[in-house]
């Protein structure tokens, strides 16, 4: 499975929104050299009241811009970088692959799924009601989050818009990602 980055994001402060760069650079073990949420630690700042010595399993924020299309029929108008992530993607259904996926953006970097991240209040200051549009059921009526996927850094490298995204499966038996 393959597909491509859209879009790549940063921001050295705590906002809700990242900028577009030209490329951003990964870096083993710590996240996206000049974010705001790059270290071996959290640094999500719920996260840090709870436990600021909790590894960061959410160095990387991925995004399938798929889901903009989807928000966009919903009235909603969101863009690259508008939910905080780092990379956004094209055709790759990033919500279906399991825990332990390795995703190999561009030439060298490559970085580890850890989780879902879960929708917060956040995302209604932005644009309300837009949280109940990145959440849903599924058949079984189990909630379905759609916020995008949570990844730590593998291999640094740059990454840069056109780059592609190459899936690598964990070994089985696969286990669905949960939120992190």
């Amino acid at each position: 499975m393959t597909g491509s980055v859209l879009a790549v994001h940063r921001s050295s402060s705590h906002s809700f929104s990242k900028f577009a760069e030209d490329g951003i650079t990964l870096v083993e073990g710590l996240g996206v050299e000049g974010d705001a949420h790059a270290g071996a630690t959290v640094k999500h700042r719920s996260r840090v009241k709870r436990d600021p010595l909790a590894p960061n399993l959410r160095q990387v924020h991925l995004l399938q811009s798929e889901l903009f299309d989807a928000l966009l029929e919903e009235g909603h108008a969101v863009f690259p970088g508008d939910l905080g992530e780092n990379v956004t993607t094209r055709g790759v259904d990033l919500l279906s692959l399991p825990a332990g996926t390795v995703l190999r953006l561009g030439a060298q970097a490559e970085v580890e799924l850890t989780g879902l991240r879960n929708p917060c209040s956040q995302i209604d200051r932005f644009q309300p009601g837009l949280t109940a549009k990145v959440l849903d059921r599924d058949a079984n009526g189990a909630l379905v989050r759609k916020a995008g996927v949570m990844a730590v850094v593998r291999r640094g490298g740059e990454v840069r818009a056109g780059d592609a995204v190459v899936v690598q499966l964990p070994q089985l038996p696969h286990h669905a990602l949960q939120p992190v």
